[in-house]
């Protein structure tokens, strides 16, 4: 049972989000006697975030229903750094342009999780460029960088084993761990805010950020971490073998975010469960127990409720019955993922390969080759050995369609456009 007194640490506690947290005892009372202002930092590297970054929104959303205030600090002056942690490289620099669009997309993925507005225990999202981009450099090294230690910053990972690796560090990479300890402060003055929270990988970031407040007079400021999630064979949360789980529709539809959470590993359905759902503990406990073919049934329940509170109840149910009719009945459902192929271009046949990989089932011809000699392609669930194979109207059904399959989950719908 956990020790916690108060209800956000209690269900962080209880549901595996607690990784470390610089004093229990006291971030425990303050939470248990007034509303907490906490924030998690989300670079904009890309126009949307992937499902490595949801254990961090479901953190922000817990501390919502528990009744505190998050904030959903938006990286738009850290992105033009680029946060060297677990890298042996530096991140691609994007301009103010791209970063703007990216953070006008991310935005709307919160609106999912998290309640905006003015009100007392409404969600901020904020955006560090409002501050940052407005520094004068050498005030800044006078007022802040003079708390740094380098000897202190070389001892860090996300400096040390880039260092240890012979990788190139910039001086604008080396900048970066100040810049998010001067975000703690700069959000402690704005907002009251009290705690910064995020993956295990950022425990030295955030620390750096509770001693630079202590130097230049905030209140005493918190720091907890989650655990960096891999799955129960290794692979990281988040990407498959053919690309990052996006949490936007638009670069991956709800039918397949679905189906990645109805693949977990069985070890993993509880865990994720607690993580990724609201479902009430007793609930998960029941699931998590279900043991040989009825853990399906468990993978399922997680699918639906994650893809639910991404893309909501609807698009979730009609993912789970799209996935029943084309696995339980071996119908080609109508709400499967499609791609569109000129009438034309259909009509005179297109090969398989190259169908393939416009399909998004290989990333090459290559490789959809490799998938064709190893029997694991289908045209409308009958198996296909030649790789040579052209594909055209007269596969159809009577529909106009035509089912592409890889292996027993990956199902494109071909349709003449």
């Amino acid at each position: 049972m956990s020790g916690f007194k108060s209800d956000f640490l209690h269900t962080l506690d209880e549901r595996g989000f607690i990784h470390q947290v610089s004093d229990e005892g006291g971030l425990d009372a303050l939470f248990a006697k007034e509303r907490v202002t906490a924030y998690i930092g989300f670079d904009a590297t890309a126009s949307s975030l992937h499902a490595g970054s949801l254990i961090q929104i479901m953190m922000l959303h817990w501390l919502q229903k528990t009744g505190h205030r998050p904030i959903a600090l938006m990286g738009g002056g850290t992105t033009m750094v680029g946060d060297p942690s677990g890298r042996d490289e530096a991140r691609k620099l994007l301009t103010t342009a791209d970063i703007d669009a990216n953070l006008a997309n991310i935005r709307r993925t919160f609106d999912h999780y998290l309640t905006f507005g003015d009100g007392p225990g409404e969600a901020v999202m904020a955006n560090n460029a409002d501050w940052l981009l407005r520094l004068n450099y050498v005030d800044f090294l006078r007022d802040v960088g003079r708390h740094f230690s380098v000897n202190r910053m070389l001892s860090f990972d996300s400096v040390k084993l880039r260092l240890e690796r012979e990788q190139s560090l910039t001086f604008l990479e080396f900048n970066y761990m100040v810049l998010q300890a001067y975000d703690f402060v700069e959000l402690s003055r704005r907002y009251d805010c009290r705690l910064q929270m995020g993956g295990s990988d950022q425990w030295g970031n955030i620390v750096n950020g509770i001693e630079l407040g202590h130097r230049m007079g905030t209140p005493q400021l918190f720091a907890l971490t989650s655990p960096l999630l891999t799955t129960a064979s290794g692979a990281k949360m988040g990407k498959t073998a053919s690309g990052a789980v996006w949490l936007d529709a638009g670069l991956l539809g709800a039918y397949d975010f679905w189906q990645y959470w109805r693949n977990t590993e069985d070890a993993d359905v509880e865990r994720f469960l607690k993580l990724y759902t609201t479902l009430p503990m007793a609930e998960i406990r029941r699931l998590g127990g279900l043991r040989n073919a009825e853990i399906n049934e468990a993978k399922k329940v997680l699918a639906t409720e994650v893809t639910a509170m991404l893309h909501g109840r609807a698009a979730a149910e009609q993912a789970a019955e799209t996935a029943r009719k084309t696995f339980e009945e071996g119908v080609a459902a109508q709400t499967l993922p499609s791609v569109t192929v000129a009438s034309g271009e259909l009509e005179a046949g297109i090969g398989l390969l190259t169908l393939m990989v416009r399909a998004g089932l290989a990333a090459s011809n290559g490789e959809a080759r490799r998938h064709v000699q190893g029997g694991a392609v289908r045209i409308n669930d009958h198996s296909v050995g030649d790789e040579r194979l052209t594909v055209s109207v007269a596969n159809a059904d009577a529909d106009g369609v035509i089912k592409l399959s890889l292996g027993r989950k990956r199902h494109i719908l071909v349709k003449a456009g």
